[in-house]
């Protein structure tokens, strides 16, 4: 009695469950594969290379500016009083 057409009598020759995990297995590594690839691509492109706003940024720049000479003494603990 043959129940496949094949000489090694089973589905896939014998190694048929193994064979079946195994392209499932690399089907979804695919599929994860391609969706890992579309999250990064839209993640770089919405990348604006700017960090985040960070509290005290303004307070900083402030205090750069002054350190640099562009403002007064006066010029700054006026912008200070503004931001805080």
């Amino acid at each position: 009695m043959m129940m496949w057409p094949n000489m090694m009598g089973g589905f896939f020759g014998g190694w048929g469950i193994a064979w079946i995990i195994f392209i499932f297995i690399f089907i979804a590594a695919i599929i994860t594969g391609i969706i890992l690839l579309i999250v990064w691509l839209v993640k770089r492109a919405s990348y604006t290379g700017y960090p985040q706003e960070k509290e005290g940024k303004a307070l900083d720049i402030l205090k750069e500016r002054y350190a640099r000479g562009e403002i007064t003494k006066k010029e700054f603990d006026n912008m200070k009083k503004d931001i805080g």
